[in-house]
């Protein structure tokens, strides 16, 4: 962390921009990112036309993801001639691919430094190294072996904050990227975890999210996911979230603890995909419908109220609309609060990107629309088994399409909405539910 001292003594009164795109783990390498930049010297700023350094903070996981992210470069290239001291960086998962590692540097040449996702420590020495030598920096080399920790982190919630557990991925989905851009599993040391959740607690912090692309592989110094998920429940923080779970490694036991736990919120996010088992099997996801319903079972069973969101993609190649129909049944039978759906994005040196389609884009689009009509109707009906109850609500913020209204969540993940003014931000609120929408809940606050 020398560099840092070494790039404050090069810069007086600059701004930085940071974008981030993607999951909550890149959200969370985002706020490490404006830490270093800070510690750095930099003052942060949400215009880029103000900045002096500007970085975008990528995600690879969708063919839109990275138009998008190249939209948003190509614009940097009109400010940069506008300020010509604008230093431009580029890091995350799309960094990681060898096909937009070449774009960068031969389209792109205004991008002074690119890094990856597994070494957003080397800003402030890729930075030095561009400031001194007056040239463009990429370094997306890394060791799996290493977990570097004490990173400094600036979180854009003072009451709430993402926790990562762990880093990559073992699973290769023959349509997943990560494990291509963010490399194998490795798990950070329990105590590592502890002190950050107890220092995040102290600093007044009320919610965790553990994160991990797949937190129940998790195994720091030999422990399970489930025991370190007791241990985080004994530092007393008041509600504990965690994902994402894969299905073919989520332990019962993870699912006593939570049960047993009060702070550790029944909340479960348990992406399927599909509810076909030839697809299952072509996507590589190692688990039969008939397994995931069982863990669906036993979780309700333990936890009666728990609420349960996944991921289900439409159009996988090969797919068919008989297949197809086994997904919606799926939704009939788990009957999930929520879910984050998207049509197939065949990904670039995947297994599936090779894989030859049934469907027509027609037949998908098609097949995806009856997929949200399906998914709408239960989640309006079970909304409304919340109607006239009262529910503890943390709240986040002002809602974003009304400004007297405030906004937060239940335990289980629903947003609510309620009258009241700032001093609500960051508490947790009892809720009385007056009205339920398709996606949120309209609410009275009773008590405070």
């Amino acid at each position: 962390m020398s560099y840092i001292s070494a790039v404050k003594r090069l810069i007086h009164n600059k701004k930085a921009y940071v974008r981030t795109f993607g999951c909550q783990l890149n959200e969370n390498d985002g706020e490490k990112l404006q830490g270093l930049l800070s510690a750095m010297g930099y003052s942060l700023t949400e215009d880029p036309e103000e900045a002096d350094f500007a970085l975008l903070n990528t995600c690879a996981i969708r063919e839109n993801a990275e138009k998008k992210t190249f939209g948003a470069i190509g614009v940097f290239k009109h400010y940069k001639e506008k300020n010509p001291g604008l230093v431009v960086a580029m890091s995350g998962c799309m960094t990681g691919e060898p096909h937009v590692l070449e774009r960068l540097k031969t389209v792109y040449r205004h991008v002074d430094i690119v890094f990856g996702a597994n070494n957003i420590e080397a800003l402030p020495r890729l930075l030095f190294q561009h400031l001194t030598e007056n040239r463009r920096v990429f370094d997306t080399d890394y060791d799996e072996t290493v977990v570097t920790e004490n990173i400094p982190t600036l979180h854009a919630s003072s009451f709430k904050a993402g926790v990562p557990v762990m880093y990559g991925c073992n699973n290769f989905c023959t349509y997943c990227i990560v494990p291509y851009v963010r490399g194998r599993e490795r798990s950070r040391n329990t105590e590592d975890i502890l002190k950050e959740v107890r220092s995040l607690r102290e600093s007044g912090y009320k919610e965790i999210m553990l994160l991990g692309q797949n937190v129940n592989s998790y195994m720091g110094g030999g422990e399970a996911f489930a025991a370190l998920l007791e241990k985080v429940s004994d530092t007393g923080i008041e509600r504990i979230r965690f994902m994402t779970s894969h299905p073919k490694d989520l332990n019962p036991q993870v699912l006593r603890v939570m049960a047993e736990r009060d702070n550790i919120c029944k909340c479960l996010h348990l992406p399927v995909q599909s509810g076909n088992n030839r697809v299952l099997a072509s996507m590589n996801r190692r688990y039969t419908r008939e397994k995931y319903l069982s863990i669906v079972e036993y979780a309700r069973e333990l936890m009666p109220d728990l609420s349960i969101t996944t991921d289900i993609i439409v159009g996988f190649p090969g797919e068919t609309t008989a297949e197809f129909e086994d997904t919606l049944s799926l939704l009939e039978t788990v009957r999930y609060d929520a879910i984050f759906s998207f049509i197939f994005s065949p990904r670039k040196g995947t297994p599936a990107e090779k894989m030859k389609d049934v469907l027509t884009e027609k037949e998908k689009k098609a097949n995806f629309e009856r997929l949200l009509e399906v998914q709408n109707r239960i989640s309006g009906e079970i909304n409304k088994t919340y109607l006239g109850k009262v529910y503890r609500v943390l709240c986040e913020g002002t809602s974003k399409t009304d400004p007297f209204m405030m906004t937060g969540r239940t335990e289980g993940g629903k947003i609510v909405n309620f009258k009241g003014d700032a001093s609500f931000v960051g508490q947790f609120a009892d809720v009385k539910i007056t009205e339920t929408k398709t996606w949120n809940l309209q609410g009275e606050a009773i008590c405070r």
